[in-house]
C-alpha cells in the first residue's frame, strides 16, 4: 500500500470511528445526566477532574515523544518502546496511586473519594494506551487504535445502562469506565504483539534519556492543565453562598463542558492532519505552500466556528436538554459562554500547531506560565463570587490568551498574518443565520433539532451568497 493511500485510509477511519465514538459517548453521558442528576453529575465530575490531574502529571510528557523516539535511525524498537511503556508503568503507579490518599484531605463526601479510587484504575489504563497509540502512529495502523476506541464507548454505555438497571450509583458509573479503559488497553496490547513483543524493561540509562527530551514538553502540558481543569477543581473547593449546592453546581458546569469536549474534538483532530504538511512546507523553506496552507486551514476553521458560535448562542438551553435533560436547563447560560471558548480554539488552534511545525515549541513555555498563573489568580477572584459564571468568563480569557501568543509567534518566526475576508463573510453569514433561527422560533418552531436543520443549508446558503466559500478552496482543503 502506497503511503498516501496509507495516510487516507488512516484519516478517513479516524473520522468515522471518531465520530461514532463521540456519539457513543454522548450516549453514554445523556443517559448518566438523566440517572444522577445535578449534584450526581457534579460528583462524577468533581471525581474525574481530579483525577485528570494526576494522569497528566503521571504522562511525563511520554505520549508526545514516543513517536520520535521509535522512529529514530537504527533504534532498538522493541527495546526502547518497551522502556516507554516500563516507564510510563511507573509514573502512573506512583502519581495515580497518590490520587486516592491525596483525595481524602479534601473537604469530598464519601460519595466523591469513593468514585476517585474506583476511577484511578480507569486512567491507569488509560496511561499504559498512549504509549501503545505511538506504536500503531508510527507504522499507520490507526485502524487498530479506532476499534480500541470504539469497543471502548460501547462497553461504557452498556456498563451505564446495567449500572443504572441495578442502581449501582455513581460507584457502579465509575467502575464501568475502569472496564472500557481495561478492554480498551487490553485489545491495543494485543494488536501491538503482531508489530512489537512489548515486555517490561528497565534500562535506567535510556529512562534518563527518554526523561531530557521529554521534561519541556511535560511542563507544559502541566501548565496547560492548570488552565484548562483548574476551573472545575476550583469550582469544587472554593466555599460560597449557593443556593443548589456547590457540587450541583459543578454539575451544571460539567455538562456544559462536555458539549464543548465534544465540539473541540474536529478542530484538533483538523490540526492534527494539517500538521505534517506545514511542517514539510516549512523544512523544506516553502514558505508561500506553507502560508497558504495556513490561510486556507484558518479559513477552514472561521467557516465553522462562527456558526457554532452563533447557533449555540440561541439554542444553548434547548441544546443543554437535548443532551443532558431537563435538569440541565441551567447549563445554558454557562453553554453560552463556553462556546465563546471553543470559538477560540477553533480560531487558534492552527497557530498552535504551526508552533510545533516550525520547532518554537519552547518559546512558547512562557506564555503558557503567563496564562496559566493569570488564570489561576482570575478563577480565585471570579469563583467566589460569580459561581460557573466567573469560572466560564475565566476559561474563555485563557483560550483566547494562548490563541494570541501561538499567533504572535507565529508571526513573528513565519511572517503569516491571515487574510480577514473569509472571517468577515463567515461572522455574516453567520448573522443571517441566526435570523432564520429566531424567524423559526417566532414562528413556534420550538424543536432544537429541526431549528438546526433549518441553520445549517441557510447558513451556507448566505456562504455562497457572500463568496465566503469556492469550489476550488474545498478542492484545496482535500
Amino acid at each position: 500500500m502506497k503511503l498516501s493511500t496509507k495516510v487516507a485510509y488512516n484519516t478517513i477511519i479516524q473520522f468515522i470511528s471518531k465520530v461514532i465514538a463521540t456519539g457513543l459517548g454522548l450516549i453514554a453521558i445523556a443517559v448518566i445526566t438523566r440517572d444522577l442528576g445535578q449534584e450526581g453529575f457534579g460528583e462524577y465530575t468533581t471525581a474525574m477532574t481530579f483525577l485528570s490531574f494526576f494522569g497528566i502529571i503521571a504522562d511525563l510528557g511520554l505520549t508526545l515523544v514516543t513517536v520520535q523516539m521509535i522512529s529514530r535511525p537504527g533504534v532498538n524498537e522493541q527495546k526502547m518502546l518497551s522502556n516507554l511503556l516500563s516507564l510510563r508503568l511507573v509514573s502512573a503507579l506512583i502519581f495515580l496511586g497518590l490520587a486516592p490518599v491525596i483525595v481524602l484531605f479534601f473537604p469530598y463526601s464519601a460519595n466523591i473519594k469513593l468514585a476517585v479510587t474506583i476511577a484511578t484504575a480507569s486512567f491507569f489504563f488509560i496511561a499504559l494506551n498512549q504509549i501503545l497509540v505511538g506504536l500503531f502512529q508510527k507504522y499507520l495502523r490507526l485502524d487498530k487504535v479506532s476499534i480500541a476506541e470504539v469497543a471502548n464507548r460501547l462497553v461504557l454505555l452498556v456498563g451505564v445502562i446495567i449500572s443504572i438497571k441495578f442502581e449501582f450509583g455513581l460507584s457502579g458509573i465509575m467502575l464501568s469506565t475502569v472496564i472500557a479503559s481495561a478492554i480498551n488497553f487490553l485489545l491495543l496490547f494485543a494488536f501491538s504483539r503482531r508489530i512489537s513483543r512489548i515486555k517490561l524493561c528497565f534500562d535506567f540509562a535510556l529512562w534518563q534519556e527518554i526523561i531530557s527530551l521529554s521534561w519541556p514538553l511535560a511542563l507544559t502540558i502541566t501548565l496547560n492543565l492548570i488552565y484548562l481543569k483548574a476551573d472545575t477543581f476550583l469550582l469544587s473547593i472554593i466555599p460560597r453562598q449557593s443556593e443548589m449546592g456547590i457540587i450541583a453546581e459543578v454539575g451544571i458546569y460539567g455538562a456544559a463542558y462536555k458539549v464543548i469536549d465534544v465540539v473541540i474534538t474536529f478542530p484538533f483532530m483538523f490540526a492534527g492532519i494539517i500538521l505534517p504538511i506545514i511542517t514539510l512546507a516549512w523544512a523544506k523553506e516553502r514558505q508561500t505552500d506553507f502560508k497558504r496552507v495556513m490561510q486556507k486551514s484558518f479559513d477552514a476553521m472561521l467557516i465553522l466556528a462562527f456558526p457554532m458560535i452563533v447557533g449555540t448562542i440561541l439554542l444553548a438551553k434547548e441544546i443543554m436538554v437535548l443532551v443532558a435533560g431537563k435538569d440541565f436547563a441551567a447549563s445554558g447560560p454557562a453553554l453560552q459562554i463556553l462556546i465563546l471558548s471553543a470559538g477560540a480554539i477553533f480560531m487558534g488552534i492552527m497557530f498552535s500547531h504551526a508552533v510545533i511545525a516550525i520547532n518554537k515549541q519552547k518559546q512558547i513555555i512562557s506564555a503558557y506560565l503567563f496564562v496559566a498563573l493569570s488564570s489561576l489568580l482570575i478563577y480565585l477572584v471570579v469563583i467566589p463570587r460569580f459561581s460557573y459564571f466567573g469560572a466560564a468568563w475565566a476559561t474563555l480569557y485563557s483560550e483566547i490568551a494562548i490563541g494570541l501568543a501561538g499567533f504572535y509567534l507565529v508571526w513573528k518566526y513565519t511572517g503569516f498574518i491571515p487574510s480577514p475576508v473569509v472571517l468577515l463573510k463567515a461572522a455574516l453569514a453567520s448573522l443571517f443565520m441566526g435570523g432564520a433561527i429566531l424567524l423559526a422560533k417566532n414562528l413556534g418552531l420550538d424543536n432544537v433539532i429541526l431549528n438546526i436543520l433549518i441553520a445549517v443549508p441557510a447558513y451556507f446558503i448566505f456562504l455562497l451568497i457572500f463568496k465566503g466559500i469556492k469550489k476550488e478552496d474545498i478542492i484545496d482543503l482535500i
